[in-house]
């Protein structure tokens, strides 16, 4: 069957997707997490701010995935590609969707936030990653390569499971969501979780300073760990016959 979809609404979905991903979930940690009235608390927390990036990429998993595959990350279009899922010769357009959808939603928050007498998205961090004095928990360089590394690499295990023709159909999306909120609950003291190139350029541009200095950091760990899945998962879990892409386990 030819699949209908044109390279122009593919590469649309991946933008939106990573926008919205973005500025949900980035939106939620620079907007919602540290809210106090009336000398109270009443932010989010990490807690909300870990659901509000597994919910966005869940939505537009289910609402674009079907066209493009519903990525909205450089690291799973290289970990999918290394496993022999996606083409090498999609990739960059992909990534290059990926990123502009991140930056133009880090300019949307930017506007936004900035509406706030005295917000400062450098003093802020604007939810840039970091590690040292910019992590959230003061943990070291090696620590944030670790973590970054290692939940990346099982965000693309799970999403290479999921969507293996032996596993239910119509589920992908929500089990891809859930992972990412995990990553989030365990991370975020860490580096404030990266796991995603294109969710840490966009911010880090707003910020600027040492979150672009450290950037490289959230940059190459996360293709590490995804290009470390998708080798690991086809040597020891694949087999001959070809997985279902998402386009299709997204759907029951």
């Amino acid at each position: 069957m030819v699949d209908p979809t044109t390279t122009v609404q593919r590469l649309t979905a991946e933008l939106l997707g990573t926008f919205v991903l973005v500025l949900g979930g980035c939106g939620a940690a620079v907007l919602a997490s540290g809210v106090v009235a009336g000398g109270v608390l009443v932010g989010i927390g990490f807690l909300g701010v870990s659901f509000a990036f597994g919910l966005s990429v869940l939505v537009m998993a289910y609402a674009v995935g079907h066209l493009s595959g519903g990525h909205f990350n450089p690291a799973v279009t290289v970990g999918l590609a290394t496993g022999g899922r996606f083409a090498w010769r999609d990739v960059p357009a992909y990534v290059v969707a990926q990123v502009v959808g991140a930056v133009v939603a880090a300019a949307v928050l930017y506007l936004v936030a900035s509406g706030q007498p005295g917000f400062s998205a450098s003093g802020s961090g604007f939810a840039s990653n970091g590690y040292g004095d910019r992590s959230p928990g003061g943990y070291s360089l090696l620590a944030a390569l670790v973590i970054e590394v290692v939940l990346t690499a099982v965000f693309l295990l799970v999403i290479l499971g999921v969507t293996d023709t032996r596993a239910p159909k119509g589920f992908a999306p929500l089990a891809i969501g859930l992972t990412l909120t995990l990553i989030h609950l365990v991370s975020i003291p860490v580096t404030n979780t990266s796991v995603n190139p294109a969710r840490s350029i966009g911010p880090a541009l707003f910020a600027g300073g040492d979150a672009i200095a450290q950037l490289w950091l959230f940059i190459l760990a996360p293709l590490a760990g995804a290009a470390i899945a998708g080798v690991g998962h086809a040597a020891l879990l694949g087999r001959d016959e070809p997985a279902t892409p998402l386009e299709d386990a997204s759907e029951g």
